[in-house]
């Protein structure tokens, strides 16, 4: 199926390229800016850049078998001026209209339009449960939930279904609320917001996109559905279920006047109950994988962690088949060891491995990953990779060396240069049935020197958990195989 994606390069969006590349589809993305988008999203997705107007988007839908409308600007990216509320409601309401006119307009039309909204639909509404025939709030955010649904429905006058996916608050590891939730729990300062009843209506992202996925295919998904779990949880329960996660206290309130202060009436966004129930996708048989909120709280922010660990008697040795004098010279003081089930052929995902630009596909999207030498075709032995990524506030300059290079069982990268004093990197590939078996090996040396090695479990360490936990994610996605 072609698929064609607005707000692919979002946290969503993200998730949702890699699994629909990884059931097959063929995937284009309507962007603004190329080259950030190439970054993100991998060489597979075709782009289609804004600057095409009506006419580019109007090509589009005579060429998709589907469109999935994701775009948006962030509900919480700063104060609601009247300038703000003018971009919220406009990257919604505006794109949706020029996507439906260009459907009604071609001759050709996309089977299925899925137009995402949110059960800020419904406004505040304490405990009461709310499933899709709940009658609307009647705030800032309600009313344009409301009218971004309407516009999205026009789609229904040219006989296209349309399936408007409500969306809960996202957990997942790469962006959304969470990613907003954790420094102040990391540095055990985190606890509920306001008074902590409010309900919370929330999503793993991976049980999102499997929604989105299966709308695209299934004929019976039509009109306004709650993209929730099967309960909601109020804000205290959250904040304790995360404190858990992450071994840290949850009792700091934060209080709505600070959150006033931050983000103005946006702030209600995070104070507001909504108890959405999502009785259409039970109806449908959805089956949920995450079901309980402290499960999938663990599952993003604890599963898939590597060891880390000093160099000791009992730590594997080199890989060095070429007899590089690289690990000998440099000095690792620490090991890293990861290990993965991917749900694809050996073949398979070896090839994806040997493509340069699908490093940025595999790396956490605030790190900002991007290639700035040539990029080559594909990697073999001596092949050297530039580029430049970020972490938090510290932009760095990275060369990788390729020291060996064999198909389908073992490739080895060094770091030439960047701020590690040693980085040898060995990843080994083995067949296990139908699946492969990955293992990574990463014998280093923290940056920075003494500072380095005295912030290591503080920064440098905390850092490779959530590039590595991260990028297992992302291989789930893209290697997801459902029957």
């Amino acid at each position: 199926m072609r698929v064609f994606v607005t707000g692919a390069t979002g946290f969503i969006g993200r998730a949702l390229t890699l699994r629909l590349l990884g059931g097959r589809h063929e995937v284009s993305a309507w962007v603004r800016a190329e080259d950030r988008a190439r970054n993100l999203l991998g060489p597979q997705v075709r782009l289609v850049t804004a600057s095409g107007g009506q006419q580019a988007l109007s090509a589009e839908m005579a060429r998709a078998d589907a469109v999935v409308n994701l775009a948006g600007e962030p509900i919480l990216g700063g104060r609601w001026t009247a300038q703000r509320r003018q971009a919220l409601r406009q990257s919604r309401i505006d794109l949706t209209n020029s996507i439906v006119d260009a459907i009604r307009q071609s001759d050709r039309r996309p089977a299925v339009l899925v137009s995402a909204s949110a059960v800020g639909y419904y406004g505040d509404q304490g405990d009461e449960v709310l499933d899709e025939q709940s009658a609307p709030g009647d705030d800032f955010l309600a009313r344009v939930c409301k009218e971004w649904e309407q516009a999205a429905l026009r789609a229904e006058e040219a006989g296209v279904r349309v399936f408007i996916p409500r969306f809960g608050i996202v957990l997942g590891l790469d962006g959304g609320a969470l990613s907003q939730m954790l420094p102040p729990f990391r540095f055990g300062a985190g606890g509920p917001i306001a008074s902590g009843r409010q309900r919370m209506s929330w999503i793993h992202v991976f049980d999102l996109v499997e929604i989105i996925a299966a709308a695209l295919e299934d004929g019976r998904c039509r009109g306004p559905a709650n993209a929730v779990a099967l309960s909601s949880v109020s804000n205290r329960d959250f904040a304790r279920a995360l404190g858990r996660v992450l071994h840290r206290p949850s009792f700091v309130p934060v209080p709505t006047f600070a959150l006033r202060a931050m983000f103005g009436e946006g702030a209600s966004v995070l104070t507001a109950s909504q108890n959405a129930q999502p009785r259409r996708l039970s109806e449908l048989g959805f089956r949920w994988r995450f079901e309980n909120v402290e499960a999938a709280l663990r599952n993003i922010l604890a599963e898939d962690d590597p060891e880390i660990g000093p160099l000791d008697a009992n730590t594997p040795k080199f890989d060095n088949p070429n007899g590089s004098s690289y690990p000998d010279k440099q000095r690792p003081n620490y090991l890293l060891l990861h290990k993965a089930s991917v749900n694809a052929p050996l073949g398979e995902v070896f090839s994806f491995f040997s493509h340069p630009q699908n490093l940025a596909v595999m790396t956490p999207a605030d790190m900002r990953f991007q290639i700035t030498g040539a990029t080559p075709a594909e990697m073999s032995a001596g092949t050297r990779i530039e580029y430049k990524l970020q972490v938090g506030p510290l932009p760095m300059l990275w060369r990788t060396l390729i020291e060996v290079w064999q198909p389908q069982r073992l490739f080895i990268d060094s770091q030439e240069k960047g701020p590690y004093r040693c980085w040898w990197h060995e990843h080994h590939f083995k067949p296990d049935g139908a699946s492969t078996l990955m293992e990574d090996r990463v014998y280093f040396a923290p940056p920075f020197g003494i500072l380095g090695a005295a912030a290591g479990h503080f920064l440098v360490m905390p850092a490779l958990r959530r590039i590595f936990r991260f990028r297992a994610q992302a291989m789930q996605l893209r290697f997801r195989r459902t029957s």
